[in-house]
């Protein structure tokens, strides 16, 4: 009787693992799928905006593109002003926030990590690494161009910078919790001042997911219209003034892709095509710099 006991039970036990393995392989089927369209929805919508960008982009592109000004409505001329007012102002504001964020970054980590300040300091940090673009760009104008009663690229930089702090700080500071402790044990342990340790141990092991958040923060930034619009505005002539009204790349392409123009679109898709480029380029070597870390 209990040999018959023990077998029905087997059985039953054998029978309730099946149902389950199915139940859990119809799952995974479900997901599995799910998740394929999902991908599938995004990679379509995806290529269609490539391939429009590269199709409408590049009959637009010429030396004459890239060597002459913004010209009037139905004339000749190129994006030249705008993409040099852009790479002025987008190299301003890397140079002028990557360093407040690495800074910042290496403070959270080394200095403060559950301090009152450090945990202030997230909390702000946050704040700005969600706040929407034109809510910076009104911020800016509200504090430099209302109060100076004027547009310049150094208002446009300084909005493009309260853009690039908020990212450099966040990847500083989860690429130095990814360094082990016993690298700095070991380095104290031999005698090695702390300000040594952070720049000969810590940021040298977490210098390539620095550098890539980096070069993602750039990419953010140039692509961004909003702040530019109420800070530096724009410029119909080639100017290297920082002081006054610049040209760039985001703003032309939202003015001439708004116009009822021809030879305007061309130029905004021409535009749109160098800004993809230029955010592909930087995200590729943001991934071949990660490769090389892990």
């Amino acid at each position: 009787m209990k040999t018959g006991e023990s077998l029905l039970q087997a059985a039953d036990l054998a029978a309730t693992r099946e149902r389950k393995y199915l139940g859990r392989k119809r799952v995974n089927k479900v997901a599995l799928t799910l998740s394929l369209a999902a991908m599938a929805f995004g990679v379509f919508w995806l290529v269609w905006i490539l391939w429009s960008t590269l199709q409408l982009g590049v009959s637009g592109l010429n030396w004459a593109t890239l060597s002459e000004v913004t010209p009037p409505p139905n004339e000749a001329g190129g994006l030249w002003n705008a993409i040099w007012g852009s790479i002025m102002m987008v190299t301003l504001a890397t140079v002028i926030g990557t360093p407040i964020g690495i800074m910042a970054g290496v403070y959270l980590v080394e200095y403060d990590p559950k301090g009152w300040l450090g945990t202030v300091t997230r909390f702000f940090n946050d704040i700005l690494l969600s706040a929407p673009s034109i809510v910076i760009g009104l911020f800016v104008y509200a504090v430099i161009v209302a109060r100076y009663k004027q547009f310049s690229g150094w208002a446009g930089a300084a909005s493009l910078s309260l853009i690039v702090i908020p990212v450099v700080i966040r990847t500083t500071e989860n690429m130095l919790l990814l360094v082990p402790s016993a690298l700095r044990e070991a380095a104290y342990a031999l005698g090695a001042p702390k300000w040594k340790v952070i720049m000969k141990i810590t940021m040298r092991a977490a210098r390539a997911g620095v550098i890539t958040g980096v070069l993602l923060a750039v990419a953010r930034i140039s692509g961004e219209t909003a702040p530019l619009l109420f800070t530096a505005l724009n410029n119909q002539f080639f100017s290297s003034d920082m002081s006054g009204p610049m040209s760039s790349l985001p703003v032309t392409i939202f003015k001439f892709a708004m116009s009822p123009y021809e030879s305007w679109q061309q130029l905004a898709w021409a535009g749109v095509f160098i800004i993809t480029l230029a955010v592909l380029g930087l995200n590729i070597l943001a991934r071949v710099l990660t490769r090389n870390k892990t």
